[in-house]
């Protein structure tokens, strides 16, 4: 570039680039492209290249995003905003690659604190994982841990009133998405609530400067970054349900950049249906522990 030719443009991200007019031209289509379809790269988390204080690390600073960047709002303006305005005095969720299992404790505090009984279990193919969901929630024995695969859940059809996830799909291809989507609405009574990130331009940018001012863990900075790149539009998250044959499914945005997939059974407009007995035999003897 040449100095007569160069000049601070403010863009979209709200950063100055000193570009040229000519590379200005350039550079916009190329950063479009980027956002236009999902990546196919795989995560850290995916690969298994990392050590065990690293996965430590990452699941600490997991819950710290889940709480500032919002994982836990969006959960309580859809999930919990369902249950309160039905008025559920008693309820059943399943979280689907629950992590360490800080949005299960969300739910189980604030049932606590509405005075409601809440049955709680959430899956975890990781077996560190599995293990940490009832490592730290020994204080919340409505919470099971329990190891299982997304693809196969380990419960009866219609056995919990709802199924959620949360920064879990975009770990998986399309096809394998229409899949948990299917598996997790089969065991949900009244319905499903998927929590993943929008992918967008903006939120790349700002996760890939402002969000390392506060993120230490390799795994967080560099898998959070292409987390972005490998989640969904509106459109393609709602695509992915209609070919998952949901009923009544919609996406909601939320801030910071976040999605709610949800969609609703029948069951959802009249009386609960009674609890099938194979609930309390499938979680009897797991609350607060892994099974193996």
């Amino acid at each position: 570039m040449t100095g007569d030719t160069c000049q601070v443009i403010p863009n979209w991200s709200g950063f100055c680039l000193e570009l040229s007019n000519g590379a200005v031209m350039m550079l916009l289509p190329d950063m479009f492209e980027q956002f236009q379809q999902r990546s196919l790269e795989l995560e850290h988390l995916d690969i298994g290249d990392y050590t065990a204080e690293e996965y430590e690390g990452c699941m600490v600073e997991l819950q710290r995003v889940n709480r500032w960047l919002g994982d836990v709002r969006a959960l309580r303006h859809s999930l919990l905003r369902q249950i309160e305005k039905l008025n559920l005095r008693s309820f059943s969720v399943l979280d689907v690659g629950a992590g360490s299992g800080e949005l299960l404790r969300v739910v189980a505090d604030w049932a606590r604190k509405h005075g409601r009984k809440a049955r709680l279990a959430g899956v975890e193919l990781n077996t560190r994982s599995a293990a940490a969901i009832a490592e730290q929630s020994t204080t919340f024995p409505e919470i099971a841990a329990i190891r299982g695969d997304a693809f196969r859940l380990p419960f009866a059809d219609n056995e919990f009133d709802y199924v959620m996830s949360s920064l879990f799909t975009h770990h998986f291809k399309n096809g394998d998405v229409v899949a948990i989507l299917r598996e997790l609405s089969r065991v949900s009574a009244r319905g499903i609530f998927v929590i993943d990130l929008h992918r967008h331009l903006v939120a790349y940018y700002f996760y890939t400067t402002i969000g390392r001012l506060f993120l230490h863990n390799r795994l967080i900075r560099e898998d959070g970054a292409l987390s972005i790149l490998r989640s969904f539009t509106p459109e393609e998250l709602l695509e992915l349900a209609q070919r998952a044959g949901l009923e009544n499914a919609r996406v909601a945005r939320h801030f910071p950049y976040r999605l709610v997939l949800s969609a609703s059974s029948p069951l959802l407009l009249g009386p609960r249906a009674s609890r099938p007995p194979s609930l309390n035999a499938s979680l009897a003897g797991v609350s607060g522990s892994t099974v193996p």
